[in-house]
């Protein structure tokens, strides 16, 4: 049953793309593709991040109805949590963004956003707005309905209810209903127009639920005459496939954010609310468009062509519609109409190409390049049909690399090798080229601004002459190798810096003055390079020496420099800059690789620096066990400010006997979620408790509980949080010695937090917990459950929702000294 599940998959509609792996499109998805070549619709589907889409709809309207339909995130989840390892931020907005991409690729949508960079949990549109700088993000999305034209935009949340969901879902809501209004208007965003033209949606909808409405009953008793349901549980016989099923696989793919999902079958309502132009009468959102060729001046031909070519199609032998697609090709080519010319122009080459069994293929011999640097590519182009097809020529970049003409021959495949100059273009995403503002990425080039990727600067177009019609075929070049397990691997092609230069520790951590090692990795990626390494540090700092000869002679060479740094008394944080300078030029940029088995391996740089904080701490305890959660960078923090940190697999047996080696036990982010052993090993944690030790249970999530006993006493969680880093921390009992021992915790230890003070705090705990802080954001009321201790027997149990994981791989002094005073809670003054 198994195996009969998996080759369903391989058959269906969507395929799994890993890499740059050129496409084969088998009968059926052509035939799908014919369809939406006759649809002229487009859906454009609106929420704040990725995971907040409903793939179902997405799925329904570009399966069911053979639209066009767009997802526009505004964000790429950037400040979200990853369940799969320790990368965070701009890192988790890459790995996010690939599982998008992924999703769409499944669910048969395409994949848009903003700039808007995701700063965590908002209470308010107000603050999110604030952040994000309103004008620019409704910039971005009058251009997003401009440049894609949508007919219908749905909105996942509703503009009407601010303060009751996440400010960034209220917000997204809030700017679609203002850019729907605001993208018809000539006198809006003026500039956006010397690249494409105004454009009025026909309707906005709000996909509402029950949860909306807070129950079942309520949505059942609710005036629905503003509303329209549909069903969208259809099944697709060609695919083996039901709509649902087809968006839970693609809902699975955020599996960042441990989203597996389980598909209903059968009859599912999905219902959209009116907000803006007519409700339609018959439960169709197109009502009243012409979807039909017709909706474009000279599109009456292509209709009826394109019908016969459905209804003569071929499952066995596809190519037999090549005659007529040709000729939509060349009508198409005459149309008026820019948009719909762009469209379908692109659609109709690849229903082309797919009918040919046409297989191109463009590889680099290296998987990177240095700018202007030569490089050898090899290509391979095949046609898979009795079809007459010659290859004209081929060029990369507007240079000819093939003038000759080659007659590919049915199923015979032709090779050609050609040494290129590389030029400077960068392949790296295009958003993290330049430094973000407050909330937002920067992007200089209009042209790329929404898109999910950076576009292949380097594509080589294959000229062909396809019966008497000439058309180009462009192909990305890639990077491809054998796995031995995997086989064929396809990996981007990217240009990157000659060198790498990591600091091994994004936080270098300095205690009570002392001086520290400061280890600097030096990777080539040229064959030969010379330069001098220095850090750009402030003069009260000392460092020894100045400066390393950097000498490296072949591609992957890697060398490890020791700076010795002492800090000065006074200064506690700062950041230092790391550069090589070579031949008049300097090199400040680290190359980061993301190699998750369900994404494709992402490279990115970012600038080479490293945080210094100089802490003034005390331990009161040297041995800690650490039980690994969702993924943090805690472990290595400890370990520089001099603890012995060793990870515990519960996997393995332990007594609270064994434990008792530690003097404190620390569970990672979201453990309670994500580690299963702890159903049954926590009791063992408790003993350890009672026998004199100290538990540390870092925030968890109510969603998701692998168990409710995530304490030895009552503990309920709860959603509350203080999202505002500048908050004001109140003391509830100064003298308590989590507040003095071994450091003194002042007011000053809470400043300089990032993105939030906490997540997740409980609202009810047993009378043993004292809670040992009172936070609230603006205009909110008090919490006191972000820091609990209770004694337990001989020991302690801690639980704090305070987002450490977030603080001590930034650096913050304050909460290492908090955390050196939890572990100590139960150690001899």
């Amino acid at each position: 049953m198994k195996s009969r599940f998996w080759l369903l998959l391989s058959c269906c509609y969507f395929t799994f793309l890993s890499g740059q792996t050129p496409s084969k499109p088998n009968a059926v998805e052509i035939f799908r593709d014919l369809k939406k070549l006759n649809f002229l619709g487009t859906v454009l589907y609106i929420a704040a991040h990725p995971d907040d889409e409903n793939t179902r709809l997405i799925s329904y309207f570009s399966n069911q109805t053979h639209a066009q339909t767009y997802y526009l995130a505004l964000t790429r989840g950037d400040g979200g949590q990853n369940l799969l390892g320790s990368d965070l931020k701009e890192a988790l907005g890459l790995i996010r963004t690939q599982e998008l991409l992924k999703a769409r690729s499944i669910d048969g949508g395409h994949q848009r956003f903003t700039r808007a960079i995701d700063f965590g949990y908002s209470k308010s549109p107000e603050e999110t707005l604030n952040i994000w700088n309103k004008d620019s993000i409704i910039n971005d999305m009058v251009w997003t309905i401009r440049h894609l034209k949508p007919d219908v935009i749905i909105n996942r949340f509703d503009h009407r209810t601010p303060g009751t969901t996440h400010g960034h879902h209220t917000a997204s809501a809030m700017l679609s209903v203002e850019a729907f209004d605001l993208a018809p208007d000539p006198e809006q965003f003026k500039s956006q127009l010397k690249s494409t033209s105004t454009w009025q949606p026909k309707r906005l909808f709000f996909n509402t639920s029950w949860w909306f409405y807070g129950s079942r009953k309520a949505f059942k008793d609710a005036d629905k005459s503003n509303l329209i349901a549909f069903d969208i549980g259809q099944y697709y016989p060609d695919l083996g496939l039901s709509n649902s099923e087809i968006a839970s696989l693609s809902r699975s793919q955020h599996k960042s954010q441990a989203f597996g999902n389980t598909p209903k079958r059968g009859e599912q309502l999905e219902y959209l609310e009116i907000i803006k132009g007519d409700l339609p009468q018959n439960q169709n959102i197109f009502e009243g468009i012409d979807t039909s060729w017709n909706r474009v001046k000279g599109g009456q031909s292509i209709q009826q062509l394109v019908d016969k070519i459905i209804a003569d199609y071929n499952f066995s032998k596809p190519y037999h519609s090549i005659p007529d697609l040709l000729q939509v090709y060349k009508l198409i080519q005459n149309l008026d109409n820019l948009h719909w010319k762009r469209v379908k122009t692109q659609q109709v080459k690849a229903i082309i190409k797919a009918c040919l069994g046409l297989y191109i293929e463009s590889v680099s011999e290296s998987p990177y390049a240095n700018a202007n640097q030569n490089l050898k590519i090899n290509t391979e182009i095949i046609n898979r049909s009795p079809i007459d097809v010659n290859l004209l020529g081929i060029e990369m970049n507007s240079k000819s690399l093939l003038t000759h003409k080659t007659s590919l021959k049915n199923n015979q495949a032709v090779y050609n090798t050609f040494n290129v100059d590389i030029h400077s273009k960068n392949t790296l995403p295009y958003w993290l080229n330049l430094p973000p503002k407050k909330g937002l990425y920067q992007v200089e080039e209009r042209d790329l601004l929404g898109l999910p990727e950076t576009p292949n600067p380097y594509q080589l177009g294959f000229s062909l002459k396809i019966e008497n019609t000439r058309i180009t075929f462009y192909s990305d070049l890639v990077y491809k190798y054998n796995d031995p397990v995997d086989g064929e691997v396809f990996e981007d092609f990217e240009i990157l810096p000659k060198i790498s230069i990591k600091p091994l520790k994004d936080v270098a951590v300095f205690k009570n003055g002392n001086p520290n090692n400061f280890r600097v990795q030096i990777k080539s990626y040229t064959k030969s390079f010379n330069g001098q390494l220095t850090l750009d540090l402030p003069e009260s700092w000392k460092v020894e020496p100045q400066y390393f000869d950097v000498n490296l002679s072949e591609i992957a060479e890697t060398k490890t420099f020791d700076f010795k740094i002492k800090p000065p008394e006074n200064t506690e944080k700062i950041d230092v800059k790391i550069e090589v300078h070579s031949a008049n030029k300097i090199f400040s940029k680290q190359i980061n690789t993301l190699d998750y088995k369900h994404i494709p391996k992402q490279v990115f740089t970012q600038d080479a620096k490293s945080t210094l904080v100089n802490i003034k701490v005390d331990k009161g305890v040297k041995n800690v066990g650490y039980i690994k959660g969702a993924g943090d960078k805690i472990p290595d923090n400890l370990k520089s400010l001099g603890y012995n940190v060793e990870f515990i697999d519960l996997k393995n047996t332990y007594s609270p006997k064994i434990l008792k080696q530690f003097d404190a036990i620390i569970l990672g982010i979201r453990a309670f979620n994500t580690e299963e052993q702890l159903i049954s090993k926590n009791e063992i944690l408790f003993d350890y408790v009672k026998q004199g030790g100290t538990l540390i249970t870092q925030y968890t999530t109510t969603y998701g509980l692998l168990t409710d006993e995530i304490s030895p006493l009552k503990l309920n969680l709860y959603r509350n949080r203080v999202t505002d880093e500048t908050a004001e921390v109140q003391f509830i009992d100064k003298t308590h010695k989590l507040l003095n021992y071994p450091n003194q915790i002042t007011s000053e230890d809470f400043k300089g937090w990032v993105q939030e003070r906490g997540l997740y705090f409980p609202d009810q705990w047993d009378k043993a917990f004292q809670p040992i802080l009172k936070i609230q954001d603006y205009d909110d009321k008090p919490t006191k459950g972000s820091l609990l201790v209770a004694p337990y027997g001989d020991g302690y149990y801690i639980y704090t929702g305070l987002s450490l994981f977030r603080q001590i791989p930034a650096g913050v002094p304050g909460a290492f000294r908090l955390l050196s005073n939890m572990l100590s809670i139960n150690s001899n003054e």
